[in-house]
């Protein structure tokens, strides 16, 4: 059994049912669902950058409030995919059990596991796409490099989806849940360069924003809705993968200890 715990995934195509039947059910109340995760990113995004961009001067060569919006675009993203595999992949797990349903046709719990992670991922490019068609709106954003944030966002939903899951295998009540945001998502969205630059911050906590998810995707989609090609790209990409990928096995692991007492 212990040995069981560990071994390696096992995928397959049947995560895809799995995926529709949540994208099904999100389709009833889809409306408010994406009126939801705009409210929050679109509020820091004019607040803060029409507001406080009024009395900053540029950062980083360009406007306050196209600063912000690399970063919002991430947070977004970050915050969507968080919010759907912590809550709603709980609720799912023991207080609807809907996985038991599930698990009880021919799908394995690596299956549901992927599906949940991809289904977070999607909710969340959705997020993300949603403020970077404000940002077009807008007018902040004039170059077609800005479109590679939109595969970007993909890759950040899966990455918080991954490591939210983790959260969700060992939470006992939706109250544990609280920790994580006060204790994880919070500090990155302060230490990762979302609303200023990281290098105003002293050298210890740059370096520990060096080793955060979040800065690896601001930096990358900062330089894109500037026009530039951000600098050490696929370095940033790899970061981001290796967290989704460990973050996927690890969850894997305690769901599958979890589900087996």
């Amino acid at each position: 059994m212990n040995n069981y715990f560990y071994t390696l995934p096992r995928l397959s195509f049947r995560f895809i049912p799995i995926w529709q039947r949540h994208f099904l059910v999100w389709k009833k109340v889809a409306a408010t669902s994406i009126l939801g995760h705009l409210a929050d990113p679109i509020i820091y995004l004019l607040g803060l950058g029409y507001g406080l961009g009024s009395l900053l001067p540029e950062m980083e060569g360009t406007s306050y409030l196209l600063f912000l919006a690399g970063g919002t675009v991430c947070y977004s993203t970050m915050n969507s995919a968080s919010f759907e595999a912590l809550y709603s992949g709980f609720a799912r797990m023991h207080e609807q059990r809907t996985w038991d349903a599930i698990l009880n046709t021919p799908v394995t719990l690596d299956d549901v596991v992927l599906a949940e992670i991809l289904w977070a991922a999607s909710k969340s490019l959705m997020a993300g796409m949603a403020v970077l068609v404000v940002i077009w709106l807008l007018g902040l954003a004039h170059t077609w490099l800005s479109l590679w944030a939109i595969p970007l966002a993909l890759l950040v939903g899966l990455c918080f989806a991954s490591i939210g899951l983790i959260m969700t295998a060992l939470a006992p009540s939706y109250d544990f849940f609280m920790y994580y945001f006060t204790l994880v998502i919070t500090p990155m969205m302060l230490l990762c360069g979302v609303f200023f630059p990281v290098a105003q911050l002293p050298s210890a906590l740059q370096a520990m924003s060096a080793i955060l998810p979040l800065s690896h995707a601001v930096d990358i989609a900062r330089p894109l809705l500037n026009g530039t090609l951000p600098s050490h790209a696929l370095l940033h990409i790899a970061v981001l993968m290796a967290y989704t990928l460990s973050g996927f096995y690890v969850s894997l692991v305690l769901f599958r200890r979890r589900l087996s007492t």
